[in-house]
């Protein structure tokens, strides 16, 4: 969806380096230019950090993830770093992060408010705001409740957040999507400039954000685990394309013009957003489907259900007299 073909790319917990991979598979299948993209990473258990650099390295790929593993709070390797793309997958709700003393004061809290130390949702989201360049969009997976929370003052940071005009699209993802939670997730995207630039077709989308509600998308693959195909992600990613303006995908594909479909996709205004108390669950502004005419007129639908109704109801009077009977056999009189 965010398409990195060219700048800084950043991810502040990358685990052993996979949406790195997926990016690079990305321009490789764009025809783009590996050269025009650059790396950054850091991850916080050791094990896992010497894995993405073998990871990186088996693949050809340079990046700079820090000297060391290292906590992205407590010990950020990249302080100056100004990324165009960033990509994560950090830690659902991870608790007792900091002290209450710890990173009280911290400049990555600037113009919101000091997160929580119970729930770390908005620690990272803040982080990665820190972290985005004047033109920069996030894409990160978090868990259901960062998009309505209210605990320790995470309403209050989402408010500033949405009034600064940061979120660009919000996305509920159907439930069994992992094979280690069974967690509901949703993708937030975040971008620092929402204003019109003809260079990369993007419209002036200032004050707009989109919601999508993909619950209903995706294939069982098992007894507990749900699968989004091919298809389903570039349904997904053309809408979002089509409602930023852009006239092709990155295939060269004409894209439709962007169109509200109820039940599915919502552009909302921030006085929408306002109205619905800055909750950014998709359900609250997509709406409900359309429900497909059967073609039947509804004097001759209503009178076929009350007369399938009447003869249930005579059924059931025959049942009860049948249990009374048996009851009264059986010695349990009224």
């Amino acid at each position: 969806m965010i398409e990195p073909f060219k700048g800084k790319i950043y991810d502040p917990c990358c685990g052993s380096g996979g949406m790195f991979v997926q990016s690079l598979k990305f321009i490789d299948s764009h025809k783009g230019n590996r050269k025009d993209i650059s790396i950054y990473g850091q991850e916080y258990t050791n094990t896992t950090y010497k894995l993405a650099k073998m990871n990186l390295a088996v693949r050809g790929i340079s990046g700079n993830l820090g000297e060391v593993a290292g906590d992205s709070f407590f010990k950020d390797q990249h302080p100056d770093l100004k990324a165009d793309f960033i990509m994560a997958n950090p830690p659902f709700n991870q608790k007792q992060w900091r002290g209450d003393s710890e990173l009280v004061d911290d400049g990555r809290w600037a113009g919101f408010d000091v997160p929580p130390t119970g729930n770390a949702n908005y620690a990272w989201i803040m982080h990665m705001i820190s972290k985005l360049s004047e033109n920069g969009t996030a894409g990160f997976v978090l868990a259901n409740g960062s998009m309505s929370s209210n605990t320790g003052g995470e309403g209050a940071i989402r408010q500033k957040i949405i009034e600064q005009d940061l979120v660009d699209c919000m996305i509920a993802l159907p439930g069994q999507l992992f094979y280690t939670t069974q967690i509901p997730v949703c993708l937030w995207f975040i971008t620092k400039n929402k204003k019109e630039d003809t260079e990369r077709g993007y419209r002036n989308r200032q004050g707009e954000t989109l919601f999508i509600d993909a619950r209903e998308i995706g294939s069982m693959i098992s007894r507990i685990n749900k699968e989004l195909t091919t298809d389903d992600i570039a349904d997904i990613a053309r809408t979002y394309h089509a409602w930023r303006g852009e006239r092709k995908d990155a295939d060269g594909n004409e894209l439709d013009s962007y169109e509200d479909v109820a039940g599915y996709s919502k552009s909302a205004s921030l006085d929408d957003i306002k109205a619905n108390d800055f909750v950014l669950t998709p359900g609250r502004y997509v709406g409900a489907a359309e429900i497909e005419d059967d073609g039947i007129p509804f004097e001759v639908k209503m009178k076929e259900l009350s007369q399938t109704l009447y003869s249930q109801m005579e059924q059931a009077e025959t049942l009860d007299k049948a249990i009374r009977q048996n009851l009264e056999v059986l010695g349990y009189v009224k």
